[in-house]
């Protein structure tokens, strides 16, 4: 981020506005975090805000103070309608296009508002009127602290805002053991404990309260893993039939796209799930291999170089089917030492 943004941010909330803030479809902890955090601080600023989503958010996220006032599009369209159409400013979070906020996409393009961009992923467009992108943070979360810090106003981040950032650079960290954690990092989480953030009881929130029907899902997609040595990596699947055995619900399945990666010389790691009518695809990679670039390419996906997604319309064996048709492309910098 720059001055010039700093400053062009400063005077547009330098009075009071009704403010629109808004993550992306399927909202992570990075997603709600940042979102609640920001929506918290421009509230003790003294703006009137709203905070939005387009659909549902994991109940692991439930407990964060401030969740239950999240108003979904695929529950409240009226009321995120009117919302944005009343708005002066329009914040969005932890998201590089419209069109992964879906139909409320649609309705922010069209708006008269302001728009400001916050995001750490690569690519972003440029509809917004001020953009603050680095592709090199480890999360939208701490980037809204770094502005919150650069804006000079620290004092109006109450404890809710700093748990609630605190969430979502642990979650996109991977507990901070994801190579985005840099020094920074760990210096901007020693000011959100500082500001209120309860580390201990946070990481009990997120990890430490699993239903059963989970712990059983990750042990049937870790007995049916499979590994392909020479390609140093491993491909998890989860059909719809695996929806009612384990009783998923939203929320179950993350995470679980990580646990290949610890084991000893995987690097890369596919997690495919059928989900209604499109295959749903999440890479991890170790060190240099990058998703992102794969994702883009087969999948209509994207992300990070370390953490992309993706999508397959082609049915679950098939998209599985078409990643290890492409694996030998990727042959040599996969064995990469």
């Amino acid at each position: 981020m720059n001055n010039t943004d700093i400053k062009q941010l400063a005077s547009l909330l330098e009075k009071k506005k009704k403010i629109f803030v808004v993550t992306h479809k399927n909202p992570d902890g990075d997603a709600i975090g940042s979102a609640i955090g920001w929506g918290r601080f421009l509230k003790n600023m003294g703006h009137e805000v709203t905070v939005s989503a387009p659909n549902e958010f994991p109940n692991f996220l439930a407990w964060i103070e401030g969740s239950e006032n999240i108003v979904l599009y695929s529950k409240e369209a009226d009321k995120v309608k009117q919302s944005i159409d009343q708005a002066e400013v329009i914040f969005c979070l932890d998201f590089n296009a419209l069109q992964r906020i879906d139909e409320t996409g649609d309705l922010i393009a069209k708006a008269k508002a302001k728009k400001v961009l916050i995001d750490h992923h690569q690519q972003p467009e440029a509809f917004p009127d001020i953009t603050f992108s680095d592709t090199s943070a480890c999360s939208t979360s701490q980037m809204v602290f770094e502005i919150i810090e650069a804006l000079g106003k620290k004092e109006l981040m109450d404890a809710g805002a700093a748990a609630a950032l605190y969430t979502g650079i642990m979650t996109d960290t991977g507990s901070f053991k994801f190579p985005c954690t840099t020094a920074e990092t760990h210096r901007v989480i020693s000011e959100l404990i500082k500001a209120g953030a309860n580390n201990s009881e946070i990481h009990l929130a997120i990890y430490d309260n699993q239903s059963i029907d989970r712990l059983a899902l990750v042990g049937h997609c870790l007995n049916t893993m499979e590994v392909m040595p020479q390609y140093r990596m491993a491909i998890i699947k989860v059909n719809k039939k695996d929806h009612q055995t384990y009783n998923i619900q939203k929320g179950d399945t993350e995470g679980i796209v990580n646990y290949p990666l610890s084991v000893k010389d995987i690097v890369f790691s596919a997690f495919f799930r059928e989900d209604k009518d499109l295959v749903k695809i999440s890479f991890r990679s170790k060190g240099s291999f990058d998703v992102n670039a794969l994702a883009r390419k087969y999948f209509n996906g994207g992300g990070h170089i370390n953490a992309a997604g993706g999508i397959s319309s082609d049915g679950l064996e098939k998209a599985i089917v078409k990643l290890k048709s492409v694996l030998p492309e990727y042959e040599k910098e996969l064995n990469k030492k």
